[in-house]
Parts: C-alpha cells; sequence; structure tokens
C-alpha cells in the first residue's frame, strides 16, 4: 500500500508510450486549463478511481486518458485487485502522478471502489475502468458543468463504444437521467463512463453496494439522481466505453440478471398492467431526445 503527491502531468512528463501507439492519450495531451474558472473560482477537485484486476493490456491507457487531461484540481486513485499480469509494473511507472494506489487482494470491483471513494477528497467523483478511457477535455468540461450548478447531485454525458484495438464502433446518446423510470422498468441510458456526482450526495446516499458484482453503476445511479437534480452533459462523448471478449459485459450475463431483477425488486412498485404499460409509453417518449440529437450529429455533424 503506497501513497504519493499527485501532480498534473505533461506529456513529456509521463513515461514515453510505446512505440507502435500514437493519438490520444499516447502522443497526444489535452491542453492544460487556465489556473481559474472563468469567473475566479478555482475549479472544483474530481477524484477518479480506477479499479483494476489483471487488465494490463488496457491499464496503461486508462491512466494517461486520466492524467493528461489538464485538469488543475484532480485527484487519481487506482486501487488494483492484486494483479499478476504486469499492471503492477505499469502503475508503478505512473505513481509520481498518482494520489493513491494499491495492489491488493480485495473483495471485488465494488469493493475496490467504496475502498477508493472512501479515499476520496474530491468535491465530485467518477470512476473509469481499466479497460476503457476518458475523451480528451471531459474534466474540464464536468468541472465547468458541476461550478455552474452548485446545487448538482449527478450528471451523464455521451460515451462511445471501442473496440479492443481503441477503435470507434459507435455512440451512445445519453438521456438525461430518470432515476424513478429507470427504478421501475429497468431500462437507463446514462453509461457508466460518462457519469459524475456529488461526493456530499454520494455519501448521503450510502455509496457503493459492495454486494453487487454487475449492477453496481445503475444500483448508485438511482439512488444519486433520485437524491437530488441531475442532467445531462452536452456535447461529445466524454468516455469511451471498452468491448472485449474478457469484459464483465461479455463474461457475467447471468449475473446480470439476477442483479437486474434484484434491482427492479428493490426500488420498483407493484404496478397494474395499464400503469406499466404507461410507463413504458413514457419510457419510449423519453428516448425521442436521444434519437431526435443522434439523427442531428449524423446528417449535420450538430452537438447539442
Amino acid at each position: 500500500m503506497l501513497t504519493v503527491t499527485s501532480t498534473i502531468p505533461t506529456i513529456t512528463d509521463l513515461p514515453p508510450p510505446p512505440p507502435d501507439r500514437q493519438g490520444w492519450p499516447w502522443t497526444i495531451a489535452t491542453p492544460p486549463a487556465p489556473a481559474l474558472l472563468d469567473d475566479g473560482r478555482p475549479w472544483p477537485r474530481i477524484t477518479i478511481v480506477t479499479p483494476s484486476y489483471q487488465q494490463a493490456q488496457y491499464l496503461e491507457e486508462a491512466i494517461r486518458s486520466v492524467l493528461l487531461q489538464g485538469y488543475p484540481n484532480l485527484e487519481y486513485i487506482v486501487m488494483d485487485g492484486g494483479s499478476r499480469d504486469g499492471s503492477v509494473a505499469i502503475i508503478e511507472r505512473y505513481a509520481p502522478w498518482l494520489s493513491y494506489w494499491q495492489s491488493q487482494r480485495d473483495g471485488g470491483q465494488s469493493a475496490a471502489l467504496a475502498d477508493g471513494f472512501a479515499r476520496a477528497t474530491g468535491e465530485i467523483l467518477a470512476w473509469i475502468n481499466s479497460d476503457d478511457r476518458l475523451q480528451p477535455g471531459a474534466l474540464q468540461r464536468v468541472g465547468r458543468f458541476f461550478a455552474k450548478r452548485p446545487g448538482l447531485a449527478f450528471a451523464s454525458g455521451d460515451v462511445n463504444f471501442i473496440d479492443a484495438d481503441g477503435r470507434v464502433t459507435a455512440r451512445i446518446f445519453a438521456l438525461p437521467p430518470n432515476g424513478k423510470l429507470t427504478a421501475q422498468l429497468g431500462v437507463h441510458r446514462w453509461p457508466q463512463q460518462g457519469c459524475f456526482w456529488r461526493r456530499s450526495v454520494y455519501e448521503h446516499v450510502g455509496g457503493v453496494d459492495r454486494s453487487l458484482r454487475f449492477c453496481m453503476d445503475r444500483d448508485l445511479f438511482i439512488r444519486l439522481s433520485i437524491a437530488g437534480p441531475s442532467r445531462r452533459i452536452p456535447g461529445p462523448p466524454l468516455g469511451d466505453f471498452r468491448l472485449h471478449e474478457e469484459a464483465k459485459t461479455a463474461t457475467l450475463q447471468a449475473v446480470w440478471q439476477r442483479e437486474h431483477a434484484l434491482l427492479r425488486r428493490r426500488y420498483g412498485q407493484s404496478l397494474a398492467p395499464h400503469d406499466y404499460a404507461r410507463l413504458r409509453i413514457l419510457w419510449w417518449l423519453w428516448q425521442k431526445h436521444a434519437s431526435l440529437r443522434q439523427r442531428l450529429y449524423r446528417h449535420f455533424g450538430f452537438e447539442c
């Protein structure tokens, strides 16, 4: 278990990338943000936690995508579950720019997240899995968005799907969060890689449920979005969701089904068939927001 002092690096400060890697976040970095916000206030402190286990193939890319945000007030915590695939060597190379890291056996991803957030001092929290990554400039957009909305509890933005090699394959057009619809129907469009929330609200709702293996994000986001004002962050994707053969999305479908049913029981209410049908219609109408944005972007390149 090690703690180190965090600094915001430039691309020349970090270890050089492998010779076959180009572009973001290998040879391209986000330009550094001004020291203060436009109104003279300091940037809100953002804490990012990365849970990691046996993901050396992708881990370095995830770490660099966080460190190269050019964000003036970043706290970055990496929680590794005792990997034996070279992950620790990667983390050690980037340790001078991490606020805290550890590599030891834990209780799984949810426990790693809960323990990481317990160490957080940021006003705004989020996590990026070790096989995902942030998009350039994401944290500067998030910091400005929350700074302008001091009462905001939870926010979600668009996310790309990427393949194992980092190529963009599709885009998730996020919907404005609606915790009550998600609680009743078990459906949502708030991709975890684009979600951020205020630490005070996170602590108020009880944090990550350590007992969940797959749906810990939806469980947390339902509670956060019901606890206070929630918004969609406009503009291009904030992060990238990597789909590959070893990803949980591909390997834990039975766990997902059990936890999906659990959350429906935990947060939903018993509905008469006609009430359920009305909610499905409302969800269909709610999705029109994302469908319109998708058409505007595909036909005109318009971001909103």
